[in-house]
């Protein structure tokens, strides 16, 4: 008995204090102009419901306060944003004071220069450098008959197989496809040890910046100094040769009519940023294609026929030109609405550098916001049947100008590598559909949040077409 009333004792302890805790934590954010919402825990905050709950958690906290709410998440005070007007605003007005605000182990990871941690001027720098690296003329000219050459290879070898992973495929094409930009002729060594380095990166990127061994974030780091090491090794290779090089490294080692300038270390941070941003996008993107396309069987022969159409005027084994991409209009529907359906980025992330009013709020100095976009492609006032797979909503090009179509991103931070990762999706699911019909296998679970990822893969069984 004795023995059960010291149970008890501690039991109540126990709640007292958890009860102390979460009011101590309430109280520390509950000053005067702040949005309502809650803060959970001292230091883990509301993250372990943020990543279990996902949309849910976003959903009842929106019906209890608003569009625009505060919490607690990944070890920063944050502000949460669903509201469409407000977003805009944020992603618009980086030099009002709202600055890229990623994780910390994404930050160490991907480089001081990435362009994701920079602003102002070496944001402007970058960004030129990369948009130089993927303008028309390159396009035309550089990138695009890699990419075909690339994809008609890659999609060759599968002539052989009947079950495949088609998660695993994506994601070494998109890997695979964006390195044959950036450098060519590439050794087989060399591209092993760089993909399994880059893949510990994706992973250490997305971790708790904990900093022992054994953790994603130590592989992670690890990973980039391995990456570092390969390409300091690969530009003094080609600095001894004296040659010249039409690929993206080439280009951005470039010193002569090179308006943007790059020190080594941007440069090894440009290349990551370059294989980083496409490689989740591009990959993920391709997988649910297929997925609604094979779901939606009138989508999939409209497509079908406008991919036949191009190869009809070609002559075999012709490459795709940049006319034939910009001619692929349903394709490019099919892109945007996988990319607004399936959700392939569910927002995004900015930090106060000053005190702000935001929405009627006072938002202070260092607080996170998170511009959530996911209830946005969600939204029956902008998306007629939102939940239903409908690419012809695309085919009206206002749709995808609109102020509240945030599928690539918005503001000054709009993705600058989205017309260069259309290309690279189209390519694929020309080549695809173009060669083999699919069933998809079954029983693949499917998750939507914190990003759309196939546990135990996703499985197709194909066929020649």
């Amino acid at each position: 008995m004795g023995t059960v009333m010291v149970m008890m004792g501690l039991l109540v302890i126990l709640v007292s204090l958890c009860s102390a805790l979460l009011r101590w934590n309430q109280m520390r954010y509950t000053k005067n102009g702040l949005p309502p919402g809650t803060m959970g825990w001292p230091i883990f905050g509301e993250t372990t419901e943020f990543l279990k709950q996902g949309p849910n958690f976003m959903r009842n906290q929106r019906l209890r306060y608003g569009s625009f709410f505060k919490s607690h998440l990944l070890g920063c005070p944050t502000l949460i944003s669903m509201d469409s007007e407000v977003n805009r605003y944020i992603l618009k007005n980086e030099s009002k004071g709202l600055v890229p605000g990623y994780p910390q182990s994404m930050l160490d990871i991907l480089g001081t220069c990435n362009m994701a941690a920079v602003h102002g001027s070496s944001h402007r720098l970058m960004r030129g450098s990369l948009l130089s690296l993927i303008s028309s003329t390159m396009m035309r000219d550089h990138i695009l008959p890699k990419v075909d050459h690339f994809m008609r290879s890659y999609l060759g070898q599968w002539n052989e197989l009947e079950d495949i992973d088609i998660q695993d495929k994506t994601k070494h094409m998109a890997f695979l496809s964006s390195l044959t930009q950036i450098a060519e002729n590439l050794r087989k060594p060399f591209v092993e040890e760089f993909k399994t380095a880059f893949f510990k990166l994706v992973v250490g990127t997305l971790s708790v910046p904990i900093d022992l061994p054994g953790t994603n974030y130590r592989c992670g780091i690890q990973a980039r100094k391995n990456i570092d090491r390969l390409l300091r090794e690969l530009m003094q290779e080609r600095r001894d040769s004296g040659e010249t090089f039409t690929d993206m490294l080439g280009y951005l080692m470039k010193k002569e009519d090179n308006r943007y300038l790059l020190t080594d270390e941007e440069i090894r941070d440009q290349v990551v940023t370059i294989l980083y941003s496409g490689y989740e996008t591009v990959s993920t993107t391709s997988m649910m294609a297929l997925k609604y396309l094979h779901d939606h069987p009138k989508a999939l022969q409209e497509l079908r026929t406008e991919h036949l159409a191009i190869r009809e005027r070609k002559r075999p084994n012709e490459p795709l030109g940049l006319e034939d991409v910009k001619s692929m209009k349903f394709t490019r529907a099919v892109i945007f609405e996988t990319s607004r359906l399936a959700t392939i980025v569910n927002g995004v992330l900015r930090k106060t550098t000053r005190d702000l009013e935001i929405n009627g709020y006072l938002i202070p100095k260092g607080w996170r916001i998170y511009v959530y976009t996911r209830e946005i492609n969600y939204d029956a006032n902008l998306y007629e049947d939102p939940l239903i797979f409908n690419p012809w909503r695309w085919m009206k090009k206002s749709l995808e100008s609109q102020n509240s179509c945030f599928v690539f991103g918005g503001g000054t931070r709009l993705c600058p590598g989205k017309e260069l990762g259309i290309v690279e999706i189209s390519s694929f699911l020309h080549y695809f559909v173009t060669r083999y019909r699919w069933e998809e296998v079954g029983g693949d679970e499917l998750m939507v949040f914190p990003r759309v990822f196939a546990p135990k893969g996703f499985h197709l069984r194909i066929s020649p077409y």
